[in-house]
């Protein structure tokens, strides 16, 4: 760390860490504000890091296409080389090949697959290469017919198919060491957060359980906005700030004063590239956006933290009516026609679903009889749709007087306050109850629900009455859309999520519900049933 960034730096032990004296004048001296004071060597490695790596993953792209493309062709032996009547000349296979390779890694370019932030992202790479896959096989179709190429569409659609599933292998394999690397501090953006101490607090809460991420703290500034000059003044005393932040972090940051003039170039000297608001400079104020402005024009990437509430999850339409800005926006993914697709896709899930489970239920029905007696399904008034009531099916995995002993239950474990009631070793479970939740067996019967209209196969969890009284406004928006059997809490820790954790997820899903997501979710739910983690 530079000397100048140094004396900006604040701590709570005298005998480790103390306040500069000069760091007034220090900062003073700084000019700070032209782009040609940026020291380009700092910041020039990461941006070579980033060329580099998305240029790797191009190349590994395009080897995992061209593989799976001439497996394709040598298996169902097409004519090679290729000729095309329509301009009488004949293409090589190899050239073929890297033609269609280079359309893969240009489909992938144009669904936004080489983001940074998407590098170490599970879903949203599966996504994305679901997405690619689509666009890429569409270019295929236009090129091989532009050219006439003797090309039947079944080698095509497997090469696109092969293609994808290589490419996806890869992409966990890769994802894994950029993983491994950024738990080592590796291959990770050094963020300066700037916000109020809660805000800050808040922030390395959520980075310090997910080091996997390409944020990496390397120094914080507290902030307040003065609401009577509208102005943002640095807080001084730190001391209560940094011991929240060894508590959180482990260690402790450097603490930069804001200034208007000093702080951009103080950031820049520490070698950081993005700065993280967390909260106090709020968008479309005119604080924010001469904060970000100043950020930005010296090279630093600006990331928001944003509430659920956000609305940059919504479609946002900008007009122009008579010399005035009209901003409109909408959650455009709840049009007629996708809730029709949607259906369309619950129907044959659960349809198919409905049928091949017979094999599992009709055993398990038995099981649940012989052992105590008592009803095979378990019925349970839930909300739908837009809040409307409706019976929702289980296999039952407790004793027949279950919810009888939830209160006391719910007393002896303080959690009387709790929207979901969640209890490891509930002693209300019988043995094959434990079995049947182990592998979530007893949700089978809610595909029936799904067939019925009144659930979705993805989708938020479905509330009890009582708790939807207790929502806010916010959470209660997860009933614009139908609950489902799997959704993103299911496959992001299930029981082992706090509640605010699980409503928060549920509300990202309906603000950001797409088909393609779905998909994705229905995968990785196999995968979470498989690995039994917080199914209790």
């Amino acid at each position: 760390m530079s000397e100048e960034t140094s004396s900006t730096a604040r701590g709570t032990e005298a005998s480790s860490v103390k306040r500069s004296s000069s760091r007034s004048k220090t900062t003073g001296a700084r000019s700070g504000g032209q782009l040609g004071d940026i020291p380009q060597e700092q910041i020039s490695h990461v941006l070579y890091w980033r060329f580099f790596i998305n240029l790797a993953l191009m190349l590994c792209d395009a080897a995992m296409f061209m593989i799976a493309s001439a497996a394709v062709l040598g298996i169902r032996d097409e004519a090679q080389p290729f000729y095309t009547p329509r301009f009488d000349f004949t293409l090589n296979t190899t050239v073929y090949l890297i033609i269609t390779a280079f359309i893969w890694v240009y489909s992938l370019r144009a669904v936004g697959i080489y983001h940074r932030h998407i590098m170490g992202d599970g879903y949203q790479i599966n996504v994305l290469l679901v997405k690619g896959m689509v666009v890429c096989w569409v270019v295929q179709c236009a090129f091989n017919y532009f050219f006439n190429f003797d090309l039947t569409l079944t080698s095509l659609c497997l090469m696109v198919i092969a293609g994808w599933l290589l490419t996806m292998i890869e992409r966990v394999i890769t994802r894994m060491m950029i993983t491994r690397g950024r738990r080592k501090g590796e291959y990770a953006y050094g963020t300066v957060i700037v916000g109020s101490p809660e805000g800050i607090i808040r922030t390395l809460k959520f980075l310090a359980p997910r080091q996997q991420l390409s944020y990496r703290p390397v120094a914080v500034c507290p902030i307040h906005l003065n609401t009577v000059t509208d102005a943002i003044e640095s807080v001084e005393d730190v001391e209560a700030l940094q011991r929240a932040i060894r508590k959180e972090w482990g260690s402790y940051l450097p603490v930069l004063e804001y200034s208007d003039h000093h702080l951009t170039q103080n950031i820049v000297n520490m070698n950081a590239q993005t700065v993280m608001v967390a909260d106090e400079l709020h968008r479309y104020s005119d604080n924010y956006n001469i904060f970000s402005v100043r950020m930005e024009s010296m090279g630093l990437e600006i990331a928001t933290v944003t509430s659920a509430a956000d609305t940059t999850n919504h479609e946002l339409q900008i007009r122009y009516l008579q010399g005035v800005t009209v901003v409109t926006q909408r959650l455009a993914q709840y049009t007629p026609a996708r809730r029709l697709a949607k259906r369309l896709f619950d129907l044959v899930v659960s349809s198919l679903a409905i049928l091949v489970s017979l094999i599992v239920t009709i055993p398990v029905a038995i099981a649940i009889k012989v052992t105590d007696g008592g009803p095979v399904f378990y019925k349970q008034t839930r909300l739908g749709l837009r809040g409307k009531p409706f019976q929702m099916y289980k296999f039952r995995s407790m004793v027949v007087n279950a919810d009888e002993l939830k209160a006391k239950l719910a007393e002896e474990s303080g959690q009387t306050d709790r929207f979901i009631f969640k209890m490891k070793n509930d002693p209300r479970i019988t043995k094959v109850g434990h079995f049947i939740r182990r592998f979530s067996i007893d949700e089978l019967p809610q595909f029936l629900n799904v067939w019925l209209g009144d659930m979705s196969v993805v989708g938020p969890r479905p509330p009890l009455p009582e708790e939807y009284a207790r929502y806010n406004k916010l959470y209660a928006t997860r009933m614009l859309t139908k609950p489902g059997i799997t959704g993103p809490w299911q496959v992001s820790g299930r029981s082992d999520l706090s509640e605010e954790e699980s409503e928060a997820l549920d509300v990202a899903y309906v603000q950001n519900w797409s088909i393609t997501g779905d998909v994705v979710l229905l995968f990785r739910t196999v995968g979470a049933v498989l690995s039994h983690r917080g199914a209790y």
